[in-house]
C-alpha cells in the first residue's frame, strides 16, 4: 500500500465557500433563452436598450407567477410588487440608497451571527458605527426580546433629528429610522429557519419602531427531508416569507415594513447577476428610481430577458426540482452522515432549530452549523490549523460578528457563543470531497487535542486571517 501523501501536499477543499459548483449552474438554458432573444430583430432590440428603471416588464410578470407557485399559503404575488435587481448584494445598497438616511436612520440591527459580507455595504451607505448585533434563540430562531430592549434603548437615547436631513423632497418619500436585516430560512451561516410565530412578532415590532426588515429569502427553492429515506414529497410547506407576513396582517401600510431579497445566483449561477425585489407597490416604484437606474436603466436588463424564457418554459423550475434539489440533497446526507461517524464522536454537535409550529423535518439551503466541545480553542484557531496543516478551509465564528459592535464579539465569545461555531458548506464540492474534508477536520480536532496534551499553545503565532 503506499504511503499517504503529506497533509500540505494534498488539493485544498474549501468548505467555506458558498457558491454552487459550475457543474450546477444552469448553462443550457441561459443558452436557450440568449438565442431566443438575440436571434430576433424584436426582442433582441428591447433587450439591448436601456432597460426599463424596475425592470423587464415580462420578467416582472413571469418572477410573480413563480413565487405564487411557491409560497402557496399566502395571496398570490403581483407584478406590481416587483422590481428587478442585479442580485441581492446590489440591491441591497439600492435599498438603503433610496430608503436611509445616515443620520435619521438611528440603527441597523442584523441577526447574529450574520452574513458578513453584508456589513461593508451598510458601512458603505454611511452607517459605521450604527451596526447592532440581535442573537438567534436554539428555538424560534431570533431573540425577539432582546431586538425590542435594544429598539427601546436606541430610540430613548436618540439624538437625531425628527425629520430626514439629508435625503428630503419628492425624490425621497420615505425614510426609515431602523432597519433590521436578517435571512429568515435557512440562515447563513446558521441554518436556523424563524418561525412564523417570530415572523409576525418581528414584522409587529417593525411596524411600531418604523423599521424596514430587509430579508435574504434566497435559500426558500432548495429543500428536501431531513431524513434521508422519506419521500420527496415528506417536507413542511415554505414558510411564509416576511413580506408575505407583512401584507397578511391587519393594519399593512402604502410602504410595508418589509422588503424580500431575491436572487437567482443560487439556482441559475451567481453571474447572472439577476434578483428581484418583492416589496409594496410603492416601494417598488422608488426602488426602480435609484439614480443609477434612472440614467444607465435596469442593470441586468440584457440577462434579464434570458431568464424570463428560462422561467416562462419551465426550464428554470423543472432543473430546481430535478438537478438541484437531487443533488444537493445527496450531498447533504453525505456531509451529514460523516458529521455523525467523525466529528460527533469527538464531541462536536451540529447546531439546528425545529420551530414549533413546523410541520416536518427539512433541511435545505447551502449550510451546516457545527459547534465545538469545551475543551477546544476557539473555532478561529481550529480553522486555522486545518488550512494551515490539512488543506482545509472552513467558515469560523469570529467571521460572523456584526462589524463595530463590541457586543456581537462579547456575546460570541461567551459560553456557548457563536465564537465556537463552524459553518461548511455542501454545494462546492462533489460527495467524495465532502467526505474527505470531514474527515480532515476531524485529523484536525484529534491533532489540536494531542497539541494541548503536549502543553503547545495552539493559539499562538497563527495567522487566523484566512477568509
Amino acid at each position: 500500500m503506499g504511503s499517504q501523501p503529506a497533509p500540505n501536499a494534498r488539493s485544498l477543499i474549501n468548505l467555506q465557500l458558498g457558491w454552487p459548483s459550475p457543474r450546477l449552474f444552469a448553462r443550457e438554458g441561459l443558452l436557450k433563452g440568449a438565442e431566443e432573444i438575440l436571434t430576433s430583430d424584436k426582442e433582441s432590440a428591447t433587450a439591448l436598450i436601456y432597460g426599463p428603471h424596475a425592470g423587464h416588464p415580462p420578467l416582472r410578470e413571469s418572477i410573480a407567477e413563480w413565487l405564487s407557485s411557491v409560497y402557496t399559503s399566502c395571496a398570490p404575488t403581483t407584478k406590481d410588487r416587483i422590481c428587478i435587481t442585479n442580485g441581492a448584494s446590489g440591491n441591497l445598497a439600492n435599498v438603503l440608497l433610496k430608503f436611509s438616511d445616515p443620520i435619521y436612520t438611528r440603527a441597523v440591527f442584523m441577526v447574529e451571527p450574520t452574513y458578513f459580507l453584508a456589513c461593508p455595504i451598510f458601512e458603505d451607505n454611511g452607517f459605521q458605527g450604527k451596526l447592532r448585533g440581535v442573537p438567534e434563540d436554539d428555538k424560534e430562531g431570533l431573540d425577539i426580546e432582546f431586538l425590542r430592549r435594544e429598539l427601546e434603548a436606541v430610540e430613548a437615547s436618540a439624538t437625531a433629528t425628527t425629520a430626514p436631513t439629508l435625503k428630503t423632497g419628492a425624490t425621497y418619500p420615505k425614510i426609515f429610522k431602523y432597519f433590521i436585516y436578517l435571512v429568515p430560512t435557512f440562515s447563513n451561516p446558521s441554518g436556523k429557519t424563524l418561525s412564523l410565530q417570530m415572523r409576525q412578532e418581528l414584522v409587529s415590532l417593525a411596524r411600531q419602531y418604523d423599521a424596514l426588515v430587509v430579508s435574504d429569502d434566497v435559500y426558500d427553492f432548495l429543500r428536501w427531508p431531513e431524513d434521508s429515506s422519506a419521500p420527496d414529497n415528506a417536507v413542511s410547506g415554505v414558510p411564509p416569507r416576511l413580506v408575505d407576513v407583512d401584507r397578511a396582517m391587519p393594519g399593512y401600510t402604502k410602504w410595508g415594513n418589509t422588503l424580500s431579497n431575491g436572487s437567482f445566483s443560487k439556482v441559475i449561477g451567481p453571474g447572472v447577476r439577476v434578483g428581484w425585489a418583492d416589496c409594496s407597490p410603492a416601494m417598488a416604484v422608488e426602488l426602480g428610481e435609484v439614480g443609477s437606474s434612472s440614467s444607465g436603466g435596469q442593470p441586468a436588463h440584457l440577462t434579464s430577458t434570458f431568464v424570463d424564457k428560462m422561467l416562462r418554459s419551465g426550464y428554470l423550475q423543472n432543473f430546481i426540482n430535478d438537478t438541484l434539489i437531487p443533488t444537493y440533497r445527496k450531498r447533504y446526507y453525505v456531509l451529514m452522515k460523516s458529521i455523525d461517524d467523525l466529528l460527533v464522536p469527538l464531541g462536536m454537535k451540529v447546531e439546528v432549530n425545529k420551530p414549533a409550529d413546523a410541520t416536518a423535518e427539512t433541511a435545505g439551503g447551502f449550510f451546516t452549523y457545527l459547534s465545538l466541545p469545551e475543551d477546544l480553542p476557539a473555532a478561529k484557531v481550529v480553522a486555522a490549523i486545518a488550512f494551515k496543516d490539512y488543506q482545509l478551509r472552513v467558515a469560523f465564528g469570529h467571521m460572523f460578528a456584526v462589524t463595530g459592535d463590541a457586543g456581537s464579539i462579547s456575546r460570541a465569545e461567551m459560553d456557548g457563543g457563536f465564537a465556537k461555531c463552524i459553518r461548511v458548506c455542501w454545494a462546492w464540492h462533489e460527495e467524495e470531497e465532502i467526505q474527505d474534508g470531514v474527515q480532515r477536520l476531524a485529523d484536525a480536532i484529534i491533532d489540536i487535542r494531542d497539541r494541548i496534551k503536549r502543553g503547545e499553545d495552539v493559539g499562538s503565532n497563527l495567522a487566523i486571517g484566512i477568509r
